[in-house]
């Protein structure tokens, strides 16, 4: 899987997750640069499974929230 198919499919996986659009989960990961971690740590990320995924990414956007 390319890293452009790797991001697409975690936000979409992301978005059913949440139940928002996959637009706004993109803007939100774009804003938050989940995607550039995405494409940094591709090897890492893609070597783990969606329960593992969806556990970063709801933690890594809870300290980004309360960084803010």
């Amino acid at each position: 899987m390319s890293k452009l198919s790797f991001k697409a499919f975690c936000i979409e996986f992301y978005a059913e997750h949440t139940k928002q659009p996959s637009d706004d989960v993109y803007r939100l990961f774009k804003e938050t640069e989940i995607l550039d971690i995405l494409e940094e740590d591709y090897d890492q990320f893609h070597g783990m499974g969606m329960e593992y995924l969806m556990n970063f990414f709801d933690e890594y956007l809870e300290e980004e929230e309360e960084r803010i």
